[in-house]
């Protein structure tokens, strides 16, 4: 993995289809292209044991209370391999995120450990996340770990509601799902929620697949199976080809070079 600025501006191809990836299987690629969503299972692809190792040090969220955060900038070079792109904020505009301490700021975190992008069943996740959606050379990829913990009952995503990320790709994994109830998954049609598309619990090493901006999508509030026992709940989130204009104005200063989405 390299740490590089990017070299030159390559024009951004737009996929016809979503091209076959042995890594997720054709019922994936079918439920993509005829729903806009996947979910599928992944553990035969990950060591998710060791995955795991890497939630006892996230540092807290300094934007939102109880929640634990890292986040990487990601590029596939020309060879395609990974690059990391460093010390480029997350950029949300109010039209895509609605809570006070999230919307229309610029948020600094640090990022995800070289030792855990290092991991070869990570840039295989990657580069078979990225061939999955048909992403281009150079165009930036946003990886996180994040999640809650604690022995009350939290809303994950604090005040978001039925959203959209802002993107074009996005994918959500769970790490963890330890003494828990709630955390349910739900896609819908509209931002008001009147018409959902399903309604599921995804388990450790299940992975959601969604077209960003086509479905809305949310998670219920978590609590603790066990009152005497503290719980927690982690997930990687990884999406590309941003439609936020505040997030695309914040890469395009970070990293000149960089391919962004112009549709």
């Amino acid at each position: 993995m390299i740490n590089t600025h990017l070299e030159h501006i390559s024009p951004l191809l737009k996929p016809a289809s979503i091209p076959f990836t042995p890594y997720w299987g054709y019922q994936t690629q079918q439920d993509i292209a005829q729903g806009d969503w996947s979910q599928t299972d992944i553990t035969n692809h990950i060591n998710l044991p060791e995955w795991q190792t890497y939630l006892e040090d996230l540092p807290r969220d300094t934007y939102v209370d109880a929640r634990w955060k890292r986040m990487s900038w990601l590029y596939l070079d020309e060879a395609g391999e990974v690059n990391t792109l460093d010390n480029c904020p997350m950029a949300q505009g109010g039209q895509y995120n609605d809570a006070d301490t999230m919307a229309d700021i610029l948020r600094y975190y640090p990022a995800l450990e070289p030792s855990f992008l290092q991991r070869e069943d990570v840039q295989i996740f990657v580069k078979a996340w990225a061939e999955l959606w048909g992403i281009n050379p150079k165009e930036p990829i946003l990886m996180q770990i994040n999640g809650v913990k604690g022995d009350q009952a939290l809303d994950p995503l604090q005040g978001q509601g039925i959203h959209q990320d802002g993107s074009q790709f996005l994918s959500i994994l769970v790490l963890s799902r330890e003494n828990v109830t709630g955390g349910f998954n739900t896609l819908y049609q509209d931002k008001a929620g009147q018409h959902q598309i399903t309604h599921t619990t995804l388990a450790p090493g299940e992975v959601m697949h969604i077209r960003d901006n086509q479905v809305f999508h949310s998670v219920s509030s978590v609590q603790p199976l066990n009152n005497n026992q503290p719980f927690e709940r982690f997930i990687i989130i990884i999406n590309c080809r941003f439609n936020d204009p505040f997030q695309n104005k914040i890469l395009r200063q970070h990293f000149p070079d960089v391919v962004l989405n112009q549709g």
